[in-house]
């Protein structure tokens, strides 16, 4: 789930600085120069979480402040720069969430360096692009999360493959500069139509001193036609680090999502279903669950958003099921 926090002074200069700024891709006349352009958000939220056998806990705050610089320098060499403000849980923090240069070698090869984050997953890393308030939870077992080093783009109107060399799998923040064994991700991506997609991801890496051959399947598709939006993914995953990063005893994994959203007017309506089951390395199931979630939204305008969202999950093993009820507004510019 996501993290509440209280605004620092230095968020709070960021987002005097920028407030005024709005989102490159819907306005051009918010452009700082002709090379220059900012777009970012404000995520704040209400939850209230009931935990069977316990008392409810509710809580209200800023979850996430998010400032993005994208650099045009010309028609090949581009760059982007993400600020991000959020509680990484050992206090409020700013950190460098990407950095990354791109050059267009062709109009259909491209290469990136830098720490930038993982094509992998169907749901994203930042809620501007989910359907609901949630992530299932289950993306540091199988996503690649934040990476570093260096990836090949070719990408055509009907299919794409993309290729990368980077430091680690799984590394939630993408801190780990250690080179010595690097991992490897590719992904083969397939669009026959404007409104399908599909995707999947094959990934590789050592963990940690141990040896042991790290490996990450996600595989996912859509349709997109209209006001509908329908998706599901399917993941695998061995010997992924039980903590989601680049430490822990070794885990096997499975999990899936399946989802559906609808628009009509400025309304929406998300239904999701997920699951997912770790064994640990004795083979012996350590976390079973399974999860509904329902979520209508109301665009209020262009830049602000209301998520509703209700979610059920089912813990077999590893927990008590629990009740999520949650009222988020998403400011983009």
């Amino acid at each position: 789930m996501k993290l509440f926090t209280k605004l620092t002074p230095i968020a709070a200069t960021l987002l005097l600085s920028f407030g005024s700024i709005s989102a490159v891709s819907a306005n051009d006349d918010f452009k700082l120069s002709e090379k220059l352009s900012v777009t970012g958000f404000i995520d704040m939220s209400m939850l209230m979480t009931d935990v069977d056998g316990m008392d409810s806990d509710r809580t209200m705050g800023l979850d996430q402040f998010e400032v993005d610089f994208l650099y045009g320098f010309n028609d090949k060499l581009t760059a982007q720069v993400d600020l991000e403000y959020h509680d990484n849980g050992n206090g409020q923090e700013v950190h460098i969430e990407q950095a990354f240069m791109s050059y267009g070698l062709t109009n259909e090869f491209s290469v990136k360096a830098g720490k930038f984050l993982s094509y992998s997953g169907w749901e994203t890393e930042d809620p501007t692009g989910l359907f609901q308030y949630s992530g299932t939870g289950y993306a540091k077992y199988f996503y690649g999360g934040y990476q570093q080093g260096v990836s090949g783009l070719y990408s055509t109107d009907t299919y794409a493959l993309a290729i990368s060399v980077i430091n680690d799998l799984g590394d939630l923040t993408g801190v780990n500069t250690d080179f010595n064994d690097p991992a490897i991700e590719t992904m083969v991506a397939i669009m026959p139509t404007e409104s399908i997609t599909v995707k999947g991801f094959y990934s590789m890496d050592k963990l940690g001193n141990t040896g042991l051959d790290t490996t990450l399947i996600n595989l996912w598709a859509s349709y997109a036609q209209g006001p509908i939006t329908l998706a599901v993914e399917y993941n695998i995953s061995e010997n992924a680090p039980a903590t989601g990063a680049t430490t822990g005893n070794a885990i096997d994994a499975t999990g899936f999502l399946l989802m559906g959203n609808y628009a009509f007017g400025d309304w929406g309506m998300t239904l999701r279903y997920h699951a997912y089951e770790l064994e640990n390395y004795a083979g012996i199931t350590t976390e079973d669950v399974s999860g509904i979630t329902i979520s209508p939204s109301y665009k209020v305008n262009d830049y602000l958003s209301m998520i509703f969202e209700y979610r059920m999950d089912s813990v077999d093993v590893g927990g008590a099921d629990t009740d999520y009820l949650a009222i988020e507004a998403l400011v983009t510019f």
